[in-house]
């Protein structure tokens, strides 16, 4: 019984400290653990948001780009056909909008959406445009049927609510 007491004197001081070392030791851990966390997160932050913020540029220049405004009057050419002109305008936003395509990335959903939904009616507008035309009139006219559809359409450029989107979703984050 007295080997059992003297036992029990001597591990019992050792459990209690090894016990302390543990929680001490596990504590240090934790701490070093959200450091870490901290700085990679820092460092994530450092990496990635001039990325999106890049991305989000790119797609406000990408609407403005083909915005009816500026896409009309940087691609009219005297010498294009309506025809020959619709397909310029229709190459232009696709080569735009595939130049930019991996900015997705960065972006929501939303804001993804909301641009492709503008690039869509955007073509669709020019389509439109089209349509009572004859393809050997001069581009000036399908030029002039673009912009008197956006007129009908409330005046407000197709490009408009996404570009609000982006500009407000940059205002939020950043």
């Amino acid at each position: 019984m007295e080997v059992l007491i003297d036992l029990l004197k001597i591990t019992l001081p050792a459990g209690i400290v090894l016990y302390g070392m543990y929680l001490t030791v596990r504590s240090f851990l934790n701490k070093d653990f959200e450091r870490r966390l901290v700085e990679l997160k820092v460092k994530y932050a450092e990496a990635i948001i001039p990325m999106r913020l890049q991305a989000y540029e790119r797609m406000a220049l990408f609407l403005e780009r083909i915005s009816a405004q500026n896409l009309v009057v940087r691609l009219t050419d005297n010498s294009f056909k309506v025809k020959e002109f619709q397909q310029v305008l229709l190459d232009e936003i696709r080569s735009e909008f595939s130049h930019n395509l991996s900015q997705q990335v960065y972006m929501s959903d939303e804001a993804w959406r909301k641009i492709k939904e503008a690039m869509e009616n955007m073509i669709s507008v020019i389509n439109q445009s089209v349509e009572g035309l004859d393809k050997d009139a001069p581009a000036i006219e399908l030029a002039k049927a673009i912009f008197n559809n956006i007129i009908g359409l409330g005046g407000e450029e197709v490009t408009a609510e996404a570009l609000r989107f982006i500009k407000q979703e940059v205002r939020t984050y950043f």
